[in-house]
């Protein structure tokens, strides 16, 4: 019910954009998430968005150079990553909530209802 793609291999400082398409449920949701997670790494939420009111949130490393969007129309959230570096290699994952989640809660993975596949971003020159 969640379709994550657009990850790929791009070179240090590059940028990419990946979308996180929902279907069989509806769009008007809640919150929708992005977390990653590292070979050996514990799963780190990236950032979120409160699909109906646009709200947003960020971890501290992407903050500036990730941007969070939704076309609620197309039932999908965007993910535009710039100045990429090696560190943000990793699997993304994107997930949805049922609720409006705020700073103390949009990190916590059990709060999400659904999650997709995930999709590889590789960050290597």
């Amino acid at each position: 019910q969640l379709q994550a793609s657009g990850g790929g291999l791009v070179q240090p400082g590059g940028s990419l954009r990946l979308s996180c398409a929902a279907s069989g449920i509806t769009f008007d949701y809640g919150s929708i998430t992005w977390f990653r997670q590292a070979p050996g790494e514990e799963r780190e939420a990236v950032s979120c968005i409160r699909t109906r009111s646009g709200v947003t949130y960020y971890a501290g490393s992407v903050k500036g150079r990730f941007t969070i969007s939704r076309d609620n129309a197309k039932n999908t959230v965007y993910l535009q990553m710039n100045s990429l570096k090696p560190e943000d290699t990793a699997v993304y994952y994107c997930a949805a909530a049922r609720s409006n989640l705020i700073s103390s809660s949009w990190r916590i993975s059990t709060n999400y209802d659904y999650w997709g596949q995930g999709t590889q971003v590789t960050v290597s020159s």
